[in-house]
C-alpha cells in the first residue's frame, strides 16, 4: 500500500483524475450467440451465462468455442476488452465482468456487453468487483425478476485513472492477494472436507450398537406422538399467502434448524389447506425430488406443505435431536428407498424407517457430541467457513482502500 500512496504521491500530487468509463472506453453489445451454438472446438466463444459460473476476473481461455459461420456474423472481443454479464436475478451479480485476455478474439453472446477502454483491462475488471463501482450500478438496475443494466447506463459509472504504473501496481498487488486468497481457500475447503468426512466417519462409529443389550430397535413411526404432512393452499390467491404463519417447503430442510422461513401463508390459507401447525422441536423429513431424505429441526412452530413429514418425538421414548442426528447418519439408505423418476419418499416409508434406541440418558450424550461436533463442521459462526470468510472481507477492505484516491481539481 506504501509503494502506491508514493507512487500516487511523485506522479500525480494534486490528485487522481476520475472519468466516466463512458469517456475512457465504449460498450459493444453483445448478440446472436446461443448455448446451441457452443461447440468443444472453434472459434473462442463465451455466453454470458459461463461469465457468471465459470470465469474470474480475467481469463486467457474460453470454455467453450463456435463454429466459423455463426462466428463471423456476431461481435468480437479483443485482447485486453471486458466481457461484461449484464442480466441476472441477483442485484450483485448484475455486471460481472471478465478481462479477456487471451491472444486471439473471441464473440460474445447477448445479455453482455464488450467493453473496450485505454485502461489496464486486470484494473478495470478488479474496479467492477470494487465497492465503488457496486454501489454505483446500484442506481441503474432495472426489470422486476430478471435485473438488468445497459451499456449507457454503465458509460456513467465514475472510475479512477491513475497514471498507467500506478494501475500496474494495484494489479500487482490484487494479483498477489487473490492468488493467496485461493490458496487459503483450496486449504480450508480441504481441511473442511477432512473435517466432514472425520465427522461422517465418527458419527457412524457412534451409531454402531452392536453386541449391546441395553439397545432396542423401533421405528420413527413408533416413537413419534403424531406423523403428519403438510399441505399448499391453492395458489392465486392473494389473500392465503403473505401472512403471519411461518410455511416450511423442502428446500429449507437442510440438515439444520429452522428459526424462520422464507414464505408464510394467512389464517384462511391454512383453513383452506391440509397444512397444519406443527410443535416446535419435531423433526421434519423432506420427501420430494433433490432434498428427499434431508432432514431438520424447526426451532419454532410451523406449517409446512405436502412434501415434508413431520414427526413429532415422543420424548418418553427418544429424544428429537437423538433423531435428528440418527436420519442424518442414515440419508443415503433413507434416500435409496424413494421410487419414480424423482425417487420420491412418502409418509409410510418414513414412518416404517428403523431406529436403534439406547437410553434416554445414552441418546442425550450422543446428541452432546455430535452437536459439537456438527458446530464446527457447519456453523458459519465458527470454524473454518468463518476464518476463510473474515479473510474474504479483509481482502476486499483492503482492494477498495485501493481504489481510493484524492480526486483532483477539476
Amino acid at each position: 500500500m506504501n509503494n502506491v500512496d508514493e507512487m500516487v504521491e511523485h506522479l500525480c500530487p494534486a490528485g487522481v483524475e476520475h472519468r466516466t468509463l463512458g469517456q475512457v472506453g465504449e460498450f459493444i453489445r453483445g448478440h446472436g450467440l446461443q448455448k446451441a451454438d457452443l461447440r468443444n472446438d472453434g472459434v473462442p466463444a463465451v455466453h454470458y451465462g459461463q461469465i457468471h459460473t465459470f470465469y474470474g476476473v480475467w481469463a486467457t481461455e474460453t470454455k467453450s468455442f463456435t463454429d466459423e459461420a455463426i462466428a463471423a456474423k456476431l461481435r468480437h472481443a479483443r485482447p485486453g476488452d471486458l466481457l461484461i454479464a449484464t442480466t441476472s436475478e441477483d442485484d450483485n451479480a448484475v455486471a460481472k465482468a471478465t478481462a479477456w485476455l487471451g491472444e486471439a478474439e473471441t464473440v460474445l453472446s447477448g445479455d453482455a456487453y464488450i467493453y473496450r477502454h485505454e485502461l489496464d483491462p486486470k484494473y478495470v475488471a478488479y474496479f467492477f468487483n470494487s465497492t465503488s463501482f457496486q454501489d454505483q450500478k446500484r442506481r441503474f438496475i432495472s426489470g422486476t425478476k430478471v435485473r438488468r443494466i445497459s451499456g449507457q447506463s454503465l458509460s456513467k459509472i465514475r472510475i479512477p485513472v491513475p497514471p498507467m504504473e500506478v494501475q500496474w501496481e494495484i494489479v500487482a498487488i490484487l494479483d498477489q492477494f487473490t492468488q493467496l486468497e485461493a490458496e487459503l481457500k483450496a486449504e480450508l475447503e480441504a481441511e473442511l472436507e477432512a473435517r466432514r468426512c472425520q465427522y461422517d466417519h465418527y458419527r457412524r462409529k457412534i451409531f454402531s450398537f452392536e453386541s449391546r443389550s441395553d439397545v432396542k430397535w423401533s421405528t420413527l413411526g413408533e416413537i413419534s406422538s403424531r406423523v403428519s404432512s403438510g399441505g399448499t393452499p391453492p395458489t392465486g390467491r392473494s389473500d392465503y399467502y403473505g401472512g403471519n404463519i411461518p410455511w416450511v417447503r423442502t428446500q429449507e430442510v437442510d440438515f439444520g434448524y429452522i428459526t424462520t422461513t422464507e414464505k408464510t401463508i394467512t389464517e384462511i390459507g391454512l383453513k383452506n389447506s391440509s397444512a397444519k401447525w406443527i410443535p416446535a422441536n419435531s423433526v421434519i423429513v423432506a420427501m420430494y425430488g433433490a432434498t428427499a431424505a434431508k432432514v431438520a429441526i424447526n426451532s419454532i412452530p410451523v406449517t409446512t406443505n405436502q412434501a415434508c413429514c413431520n414427526l413429532e418425538i415422543n420424548p418418553a421414548q427418544s429424544e428429537f435431536r437423538y433423531v435428528f442426528h440418527w436420519i442424518s447418519c442414515e440419508y443415503e439408505s433413507l434416500k435409496s428407498l424413494g421410487e419414480g423418476s424423482q425417487s420420491n419418499l412418502n409418509a409410510k416409508k418414513v414412518k416404517n424407517y428403523p431406529i436403534p434406541l439406547p437410553p434416554l440418558e445414552e441418546q442425550r450424550r450422543i446428541v452432546r457430541l455430535l452437536d459439537n461436533f456438527d458446530a464446527l463442521v457447519n456453523d458459519l459462526s465458527i470454524g473454518l467457513p468463518a476464518e476463510l470468510g473474515a479473510r474474504r472481507k479483509q481482502y476486499e477492505h483492503y482492494r477498495d482502500r485501493l481504489f481510493t484516491f484524492k480526486e483532483a481539481a477539476a
